[in-house]
C-alpha cells in the first residue's frame, strides 16, 4: 500500500488537467453530431453536411464512435471526481443539492429552448415530454420517449441515477484496500460492461430495427441508453479515484501511453460489432487516460491541459454538449436536407461549432455558475445557546443580546 504522505499528496491535488480534457470528450460528441447520417429528431433528416459521398462517408466513419467515446469517458470521470472529493461525514442532502444544482439548471434551460423551437410540435402526448422533463425518460425503451426533447438529455438520466446512488457506493469501496481489491473490482465492473453488450446481443429482440443504428430500437436502449447499464463505468471511475489516491497508478502508464491506448481502442471500436463500440472496446484506454492524466496532476506535472484556456472550456464543456440538441440537429433542419461542397460544408460545421460554444458559455457563466453560487451552499446553522445575560448599564454599554453569530457552513 502507499505511504499516508502520498495519499494526502493526492488529496490536496486539484486537477486542473482532468478539467481541460473534458472539452477533447465533449468535442468528440460534437463531431459524433455533426456527421450523423440520420437526426436522432424527426424525421431523421442527415446532419452530414458534405455532399461529395466519398467524403461525407469518410466523415461518418472516422467519427463514427466517437460520441460513445466521449459519453463513456464522462460517465468514468463522473465517479472518478465524486470520489476524488468525497467527504467522510458528508450530509447526503448537501451532497444531492449541490449534484442537482449542477445539472437541472442548464438542463431546464435547453429543454424549454427545445419545446418552443422543434420538439413541441413533435411529440405526440405528455407522456413523451414528461419525463425528460424529470430526467427518468431513458427508463423508457420507447425513442419517442428517451431520445425525447431535447436528445443529448438522455445522458442526464443516467448520471441522475449515479448521483442517487454515490452515496451509497461511496462506503464499501471506501473499505476496499490493497492492489488486489481495488484492481481485481476494476476488471469485474469491466465484465460487467461486457456482459451487458452480451445481453443485449442474444437475449434482448433485434427487431424492429432502430431508425438511427444497424441495431434494433430495443438493443440500442438496453445496450446505450438505459441507466443501469451504465453504472459499471461510473462505478469504475469511483474505484479509479481510489487507486491514484492510493498510489497505486503504474508509473509506466503515462499519458502518452495512455493516448496510444485510446487510438487503438477507438481503432477497435470502429471495426467491432456495433454495440461493442458504445463501451467494451474503448473502456481499458478511457480508464487509463483519466487515471494517467489525474496522476500527472497529482505529481505535479505541467501539461497544456491545465493551461487557462483549456481549463475554461472544460468548465463550459457540459453546457457545449448540453446545447448541441439545439445548435447542430434544429440548426441543420433549417438547412433542409441540402448537401454543400467541401468549403461551404466546413464551414456549416464551424457554425456549429461557434454557436455551441457560445451556447456553452452562456449556460456556464448565466445558469450554472448563478445557480450553484445561489442555492449551492448550506444556510448557516444557528447554534442552540442559552438565553442572553444581560450586561448592567454601567459597564459602559447598552444592555442587550450578545448573541455571537455563527460563521456560514460551507459545502
Amino acid at each position: 500500500m502507499a505511504s499516508t504522505t502520498s495519499s494526502d499528496a493526492a488529496k490536496r491535488a486539484k486537477l486542473p488537467s482532468l478539467t481541460g480534457l473534458r472539452f477533447f470528450a465533449a468535442l468528440s460528441v460534437f463531431f459524433f453530431h455533426s456527421s450523423l447520417t440520420d437526426s436522432p429528431i424527426p424525421p431523421n433528416a442527415p446532419i452530414n453536411p458534405f455532399a461529395d459521398a466519398t467524403i461525407a462517408d469518410g466523415f461518418s466513419t472516422a467519427f463514427g464512435k466517437a460520441g460513445y467515446l466521449g459519453v463513456s469517458f464522462f460517465f468514468v470521470l463522473s465517479g472518478f471526481v465524486l470520489a476524488w472529493a468525497a467527504k467522510p461525514g458528508e450530509r447526503v442532502t448537501a451532497f444531492l443539492r449541490r449534484r442537482l444544482l449542477k445539472i437541472f439548471p442548464n438542463h431546464l434551460v435547453v429543454f424549454a429552448a427545445a419545446m418552443l423551437l422543434f420538439a413541441g410540435s413533435a411529440v405526440t402526448g405528455v407522456a413523451d415530454w414528461l419525463p425528460n422533463l424529470f430526467l427518468i425518460h431513458t427508463w423508457w425503451p420507447q425513442p419517442t420517449v428517451n431520445l425525447s426533447v431535447n436528445p443529448p438529455s438522455w445522458s442526464l438520466g443516467s448520471e441522475l441515477l449515479f448521483y442517487m446512488l454515490f452515496p451509497a457506493l461511496i462506503v464499501p469501496i471506501r473499505r476496499l484496500r490493497g492492489r488486489t481489491a481495488l484492481w481485481g473490482w476494476s476488471a469485474a465492473v469491466i465484465a460487467g460492461m461486457v456482459a451487458v453488450q452480451l445481453i443485449a446481443t442474444y437475449f434482448v429482440p433485434d427487431t424492429p430495427k432502430s431508425t438511427i443504428t444497424p441495431i434494433s430500437g430495443m438493443q440500442f436502449w438496453f445496450g446505450y441508453l438505459l441507466p443501469a447499464g451504465r453504472l459499471f463505468e461510473f462505478v469504475l471511475g469511483i474505484l479509479l479515484a481510489r487507486i491514484v489516491l492510493a498510489g497505486l497508478w503504474p508509473r509506466r502508464v503515462g499519458f502518452g501511453v495512455s493516448l496510444v491506448l485510446t487510438v487503438l481502442g477507438y481503432a477497435a471500436a470502429l471495426v467491432a460489432p456495433f454495440q461493442y463500440g458504445f463501451v467494451v472496446a474503448t473502456i481499458i484506454p478511457v480508464a487509463a487516460l483519466i487515471g494517467a492524466t489525474a496522476h500527472a496532476d497529482v505529481q505535479g506535472r505541467t501539461t497544456f491541459l491545465r493551461s487557462r484556456p483549456m481549463v475554461w472550456l472544460g468548465e463550459v464543456s457540459f453546457g457545449f454538449y448540453l446545447v448541441q440538441g439545439v445548435t447542430i440537429f434544429y440548426l441543420r433542419s433549417l438547412l433542409g436536407e441540402h448537401t454543400y461542397s467541401v468549403p461551404v460544408a466546413l464551414l456549416v460545421i464551424a457554425g456549429f461549432f461557434a454557436a455551441s460554444l457560445l451556447g456553452g458559455w452562456l449556460l456556464y457563466r448565466f445558469v450554472e455558475m448563478p445557480a450553484m453560487r445561489r442555492f449551492g451552499r448550506a444556510r448557516p446553522r444557528t447554534p442552540s445557546v442559552p438565553a442572553p445575560v444581560p450586561v448592567p448599564a454601567s459597564a459602559g454599554e447598552p444592555s442587550g443580546d450578545r448573541t455571537p453569530v455563527s460563521a456560514a457552513a460551507r459545502d
